[in-house]
C-alpha cells in the first residue's frame, strides 16, 4: 500500500510549502450550493495518517470526480496543486481552508477499504497553543480584521510592502500610497460568499467595448479574461465603469482588483473553466501592480489535437495549436441586415496529420499574414460544421497568438518542416473527400452500433451509404424563435410567440424542421433525427416553402416528404448510448448528409478493395 505523508498537513495548515502530499479521504460531503443556480461545493474530511482535517474543499473544476466517482470514500490521493485561504467563522476569528485544485488518485477507495493509521483531528494537536494565546486572541478581536490570507501551493501570494496589513475592505490605493501590505486570494477561492478578497491577476485577454440599445435598455459593456496561478475568470464591466476602467486596462499587465460581484457564470457566453464569473460595481477597485510575477502565466491553454474534433459536439469551445498550411484572401461579405463585415479563412494542420479551416472574422482577418507557415495558438475556438465536415471559427472572445513562444509551439514547426505538406496521408475535417461526400470513418451501421453500445461514455461517428427506408410526417415542424442565434421552441400565446431562452415576446416566429426517419444500409437499419438545414437540403425546399405548402395542400406536403423513401444518400451519423426510461437506448443523428456522387463513390470502393488486396498479398 502506498505510504501517506506523515505530518503534510499539519505543515500546509502552518504556512509551510509540501510538494504533492499523498492523504487519504475519510468523508466526502456536499455542501449547499446557496440558490438553485449555485454549482455544488464538496468538502473532504482528509487524514495524513498521523492528522485529519475537515477544513478541505475541492475547487468546483473537480467536482466531476466525486459526481463519477473517480474520488471516493478510503481513496489514497495526490494533492499536485493546492490553494490556502482564510474564512471568517465570526467573533474576528478566521479558519485556514486548503481549496484542492489538482488530484491524481494512487488507490481507490474500494481497493483501500479501510482507515489507515488513527489520525486525530488537526484542530486538538493545536489546541494547547490556542488556549496559551487566548488573551491575546481576545485583545486582537477589537482591532480591524485582517484580511484573508491566501497561497498558492504554500508559496504567500501577498506583496510586502512594510509591515503593516490592511483590509481589503479599505482603499487600495490609501494602502499602497501608505505602504501597507495587501495580501490577495487565489482565482480558484473566489465565490458568491466572500466580499472581503484581493486579487492579484494578469488581463490575458480584453474585448472592445459593444454599445446596445433596444426597447429594454441601453448602454454599453467590455470583458476581460483574468488569471493567477490557480485559475481564470471572466470579468464584465458595465455603465460608468467602462469609462473609468477601459483606458487602464492592458493585455498582458498584472493588477489588484477589488471589490467586484461574483456570481454563477453564464455558460452561454463565458467558456472559461471557472463555475463563477466577475463583474465591477461602482465601489470595485482597479490599481496597477507594478511588480512583475514569474508564478502568474501569460495564458493558460488545454490543446485539443485535431483529430480529435471530429467526435466533438458543435458549439464546443477547445484550444488549438496548429501550423498555418494555407490561408484564403480577404473575403468582404454583407449580412441580410446589411452589415458589412469581413473574414478569412486559413487552414491549420498539427501533428495528427489532420487538416481544419479557421475562420478569422474583421481586424484579425485584415491584418493575418500568413508568410513562412506561422504557427498559431487559439483560445477559444467554436466548433462549427459545413458541408459534412467540421470547421472553427474565431469568437470574440477568442485569444490569437502567432508563433507564441512555447514549447509546443517549436516543436510543432519542427514537424512541419520534416514532412511533406501535400502528402496523401493529410486528411482534412473541412473538405468533401474522394468518396464525394464527406470527411471521416466508413462503417457499417451494424459495426458503429456495436461499438457505440461498448463504447457507451464515447459518441461514434462515421460516415455510410444508405438509404431512407420512411419518414414521420407528424411534428416535422416548430415555430422558432425568430431571432439570429436562437433556435428554440417559442410558446404560441394567441399570436404572440414567447421565447423563454431569450425572456422576450415576438409578433411572428420562424419555421425550422426536425426529422426523425429510419436509414438502412445491407448490414442493418436504425432511426435517426435529422436537423434542419439536412432536411431542407433533401427535400429541396425551404422549411418556408414547405411551411406554406402543408397550409394550401396537406398531401402534397405528406407526398413531398415521403417521397424521400426509398433514396440513397452519403450520411455521417452520431451515435451515443444514452437513457430512456431508466433503459439504455442507442440515440442517432445525422451530423451531415450529401447526394451520393457514384463516381467518386466508386473510386472511394475501388481504393478500398486496393487496399484490402494490398493485405492479402502482405500476407
Amino acid at each position: 500500500m502506498i505510504p501517506l505523508s506523515k505530518g503534510a498537513i499539519t505543515r500546509i495548515m502552518k504556512g509551510d510549502e509540501v510538494d504533492k502530499p499523498i492523504v487519504q479521504i475519510l468523508s466526502i460531503k456536499k455542501l449547499a450550493s446557496g440558490g438553485s443556480a449555485g454549482a455544488d461545493r464538496y468538502r473532504l474530511l482528509i487524514s495524513d495518517g498521523d492528522v485529519l482535517s475537515s477544513f478541505t474543499m475541492l475547487a468546483t473544476q473537480l467536482n466531476s470526480m466525486v459526481t463519477e466517482n473517480t474520488i471516493d470514500i478510503y481513496a489514497i490521493i495526490e494533492i499536485s496543486r493546492y490553494a490556502m485561504s482564510k474564512a471568517n467563522t465570526g467573533g474576528g476569528h478566521a479558519k485556514t481552508i486548503m481549496i484542492v485544485l489538482g488530484i491524481e488518485v494512487k488507490v481507490k477507495g474500494d481497493v483501500v477499504k479501510c482507515k489507515i493509521g488513527d489520525p486525530v483531528n488537526y484542530e486538538l494537536t493545536v489546541g494547547s497553543s490556542d488556549t496559551n494565546s487566548s488573551s491575546a486572541a481576545s485583545a486582537a478581536s477589537a482591532a480591524p480584521a485582517a484580511p484573508a490570507a491566501a497561497s498558492i501551493n504554500g508559496n504567500s501570494s501577498t506583496l510586502q510592502l512594510n509591515n503593516r496589513v490592511v483590509p481589503p475592505a479599505n482603499r487600495l490605493n490609501d494602502s499602497l500610497n501608505a505602504g501597507m501590505e495587501i495580501q490577495t486570494t487565489p482565482i480558484a477561492a473566489l465565490s458568491p460568499y466572500q466580499n472581503k478578497w484581493v486579487i492579484k491577476a494578469r488581463v490575458s485577454n480584453k474585448s472592445d467595448i459593444k454599445i446596445w440599445n433596444n426597447s429594454r435598455s441601453s448602454g454599453k459593456l467590455f470583458n476581460m479574461e483574468l488569471i493567477d496561478e490557480s485559475g481564470e475568470i471572466r470579468c464584465t464591466v458595465f455603465q460608468e465603469q467602462v469609462d473609468k476602467f477601459f483606458d487602464m486596462i492592458e493585455i498582458q499587465k498584472l493588477y489588484y482588483i477589488s471589490r467586484a460581484s461574483i456570481k454563477m457564470a453564464n455558460k452561454q457566453y463565458n467558456s472559461l473553466k471557472n463555475d463563477y464569473e466577475m463583474s465591477l460595481t461602482g465601489d470595485s477597485e482597479i490599481i496597477a501592480c507594478n511588480e512583475e510575477s514569474d508564478a502568474i502565466p501569460l495564458m493558460t491553454y488545454e490543446f485539443v489535437p485535431i483529430k480529435e474534433i471530429e467526435n466533438m459536439e458543435k458549439d464546443t469551445m477547445v484550444d488549438i495549436l496548429g501550423i498555418v498550411k494555407s490561408a484564403d484572401n480577404l473575403v468582404e461579405l454583407t449580412s441580410k441586415a446589411g452589415k458589412e463585415f469581413k473574414k478569412r479563412d486559413i487552414h491549420l494542420i498539427d501533428e495528427s496529420k489532420v487538416l481544419i479551416s479557421l475562420t478569422l472574422w474583421g481586424n484579425q482577418a485584415e491584418n493575418f499574414q500568413s508568410n513562412s507557415n506561422p504557427v498559431i495558438a487559439i483560445k477559444s475556438a467554436k466548433i462549427g460544421e459545413f458541408n459534412g465536415g467540421k470547421t472553427l471559427s474565431a469568437q470574440m472572445s477568442s485569444v490569437l497568438q502567432i508563433d507564441p513562444d512555447i514549447p509546443q509551439a517549436h516543436a510543432l514547426r519542427g514537424w512541419f518542416a520534416s514532412i511533406d505538406a501535400n502528402s496523401e496521408e493529410i486528411q482534412s475535417l473541412s473538405k468533401t473527400n474522394s468518396a464525394g461526400g464527406m470527411s471521416g470513418n466508413w462503417s457499417m451501421i451494424r459495426e458503429a452500433t456495436a461499438r457505440g453500445m461498448q463504447a457507451r461514455d464515447m459518441p461514434e461517428t462515421f460516415i455510410c451509404k444508405a438509404m431512407i427506408n420512411m419518414v414521420r410526417t407528424d411534428n416535422i415542424m416548430y415555430k422558432a424563435c425568430p431571432s439570429d442565434n436562437c433556435n428554440k421552441k417559442v410558446i404560441d400565446n394567441d399570436g404572440v410567440y414567447r421565447c423563454e431562452k431569450c425572456n422576450q415576446d415576438y409578433q411572428n416566429y420562424k419555421p425550422r424542421l426536425l426529422a426523425n426517419m429510419a436509414i438502412s444500409d445491407w448490414s442493418s437499419s436504425v432511426w435517426a433525427t435529422a436537423f434542419h438545414d439536412d432536411v431542407e437540403r433533401m427535400v429541396g425546399l425551404s422549411a418556408q416553402e414547405l411551411q406554406e405548402l402543408q397550409q394550401v395542400n396537406s398531401d402534397e406536403f405528406n407526398k413531398k416528404i415521403t417521397s424521400l423513401a426509398f433514396q440513397p444518400f452519403l450520411f455521417k451519423l452520431r451515435m451515443k448510448m444514452g437513457m430512456y426510461n431508466d433503459q439504455p437506448k442507442m440515440n442517432t443523428s445525422i451530423s451531415a448528409v450529401t447526394p451520393v456522387d457514384y463516381k467518386a463513390y466508386n473510386k472511394h470502393l475501388l481504393k478500398k478493395i486496393k487496399e484490402a488486396a494490398n493485405i492479402t498479398t502482405s500476407k
